[in-house]
């Protein structure tokens, strides 16, 4: 239980100079902003501004109204034939500012549903272009996980950036009316409304501090959820007895999480409230002055309404403008984490003067003394390999497991590069070619394939996407892998949804499931075709059946199988057996067999089974 703790890392709290810093991610984020939605961006200022210079106009309003009454009643001068005018300016102005209110309101609504979607296909797009490498990295998943929750949870920056405007504009315009009468006055509210704002920025910051250390515990809680409530794992839960481990493990993180959370949360409360409270000795003292003002005549009342009122939404606005702009500098140092994720760029790329992939593939795939080790770790996968894979033959990959077959698959995909050595293609380096022009050429199946909760038909054009309304293409490539079959037993056929997540959806046998896959490497028609243990799930009469047709359609064509099923690699032209990462036999079913080597030796072990 006590490891879970040990997932909560220490981040140093931010200094001043990093706070600041954090500043020149406005401008960046403001350009995610206008891209999402340029037109409602304008709307939403122009309404701002004029809701923000209401509240000035407002209290000139009133204040010509309570003068006009009050020289009325005790003077006897007439009302000003412009009075009852006055009046309904002042009822048609407090209509627009409830008016403008609701539009902004809207606005912002509109403008943060636009930004999601937009910074939400952005980070799609970016992740899209990342090495497989990254996602097998921890500390990348962290940054991912914060990135996520930036791009969404800083929505509210929108709201906080408008509001800062709008509060900007209304405490200039009636700081200019204070200062006009008392330039002492104004400097006394600004002077004590500081210390609050600083205390907010700290808080702020610590609060980024603590967010930021709690990334991995946080995404510990969420794997911990998706185990507790996940059907792939509800067999192993009830028959493991493990629904009081995962919930005693996820009740200590989460309490710890919750406790530095609650004391950061108290500090704040104690040293804020404090804080606030020079705010109020601002004010009031301000708002005596102008009383006493009003008191002794040196003012009229409808000057010291005047005052009082500005005074009152001065110091309320500059408390806000304080706060507002303390929750931006805090947002934006949130955003670090969104921009950081975007400046990540991919290792593997292709060059500025690469080839496209040839078509067709005259002398095949080579491996030349290739090597390699994964990043950050010193072990050797792969040690001096050396092979040839020619445009019509049929290769076989067989070994015991963590021997390095998938990650050979993963090079000669280019989903990784060699440590050391050359994969060549056609002659030529494979790092020569356009990726995305490689990639079309090759079909791969990976044992962990991917499970859609999409259509049937989605399912297997996947495979290639661009086929996705070819209806004959799909159900042909289904006939070949022997799924069109058991979509035909579906209630909607191929427009069934699969899996359980969505309502009305399906979910098929994991030999079902391998042969919906297989279906997206024929959709393909890739000049390379790879299956990494293609049929592990299917039963021994399906897998005799996917495999006779299998050598039907790759007849003369390239392709590499990774299986440890000894009697499905005998199809093939040739067998390569890796061992400690290296290639230890080559040859036919035949010759190897006769050898009396490793391959002889697992064949004969795997035979046995069957007797």
């Amino acid at each position: 239980m006590a490891a879970a703790s040990t997932t909560i890392k220490v981040a140093p709290l931010p200094n001043w100079s990093e706070r600041i810093g954090a500043l020149k991610n406005i401008p960046p984020v403001l350009r995610f902003v206008w891209d999402a939605a340029p037109g409602i961006v304008v709307s939403n200022l122009s309404f701002r501004v004029a809701a923000a210079l209401i509240p000035l106009s407002i209290l000139a309003v009133t204040r010509f109204i309570v003068d006009s009454v009050t020289n009325h009643q005790m003077r006897h001068v007439p009302l000003s034939h412009m009075f009852w005018w006055m009046v309904l300016l002042e009822f048609v102005l407090a209509g627009v500012a409830t008016f403008m209110a609701r539009i902004i309101e809207f606005c912002d609504t509109t403008l943060a549903d636009r930004f999601t979607r937009h910074i939400s296909l952005k980070l799609m797009t970016h992740a899209a272009k990342l090495d497989l490498m990254s996602y097998e990295d921890p500390v990348f998943y962290d940054k991912l996980e914060r990135a996520r929750a930036q791009g969404v949870d800083r929505v509210q920056m929108l709201q906080v950036g408008g509001r800062l405007i709008q509060e900007v504009i209304t405490t200039v315009s009636l700081a200019a009316a204070i200062f006009i009468f008392s330039k002492l006055l104004l400097l006394g509210l600004i002077i004590c409304v500081v210390p609050a704002f600083l205390g907010e920025t700290h808080f702020g910051f610590m609060n980024y501090s603590l967010s930021y250390r709690q990334t991995a515990g946080r995404r510990e809680l969420d794997y911990l959820r998706v185990l507790g409530g996940a059907k792939e794992s509800a067999k192993e839960l009830k028959l493991f007895g493990l629904a009081p481990f995962l919930m005693g493990r996820y009740s200590e993180l989460a309490d710890e999480l919750y406790h530095q959370t609650k004391d950061l949360s108290k500090r704040r409360l104690t040293f804020g409230s404090l804080l606030a409270l020079l705010g109020l000795v601002g004010y009031y003292g301000s708002y005596a002055y102008v009383i006493y003002g009003a008191v002794i005549g040196t003012i009229s009342v409808g000057v010291m309404v005047y005052l009082s009122g500005a005074i009152a939404a001065a110091s309320a606005n500059i408390q806000a403008v304080f706060t507002s702009f303390s929750g931006i500098t805090n947002q934006a140092l949130f955003m670090t984490d969104l921009l950081e994720f975007f400046a990540v760029k991919p290792k593997i790329s292709s060059k500025a003067s690469a080839m496209p992939a040839p078509k067709p593939i005259r002398t095949g795939f080579e491996f030349k003394n290739v090597s390699f080790k994964y990043p950050g770790s010193s072990r050797i996968v792969l040690k001096n390999v050396n092979f040839k894979l020619g445009p019509t033959e049929r290769i076989a990959i067989v070994g015991e497991n963590g021997q390095g077959k998938t990650t050979l698959v993963k090079l000669l995909t280019r989903l990784y590069d060699p440590t050391e050595g050359q994969i060549l293609l056609d002659g030529k380096d494979l790092r020569d070619y356009d990726l995305e022009s490689l990639w079309k050429e090759i079909g791969v199946i990976f044992q962990d394939f991917m499970r859609y909760e999409m259509t049937a038909a989605e399912n297997i054009a996947v495979g290639r996407i661009e086929d996705l309304d070819n209806q004959f293409r799909i159900r042909a490539a289904a006939n070949k892998s022997l799924a069109e079959h058991t979509i035909r037993r579906l209630p909607n056929g191929f427009d069934q949804v699969l899996g359980c997540r969505f309502e009305g959806g399906v979910d098929l046998s994991g030999g079902e499931w391998q042969k919906i896959a297989l279906a997206r490497a024929y959709l393909r028609d890739a000049q390379l075709l790879i299956l990494d243990e293609p049929t592990a799930a299917l039963d021994a009469r399906s897998e005799h059946e996917v495999f006779q047709r299998f050598a039907e359609l790759t007849k003369g064509k390239m392709s590499l199988l990774i299986s440890h099923r000894f009697s499905t690699v005998r199809m093939a032209d040739r067998v390569l057996v890796l061992a400690d990462g290296e290639i230890a036999e080559e040859g036919k079913h035949d010759q190897l067999m006769k050898s009396g080597g490793q391959y002889a030796e697992m064949f004969e072990l795997q035979a046995a089974n069957y007797r």
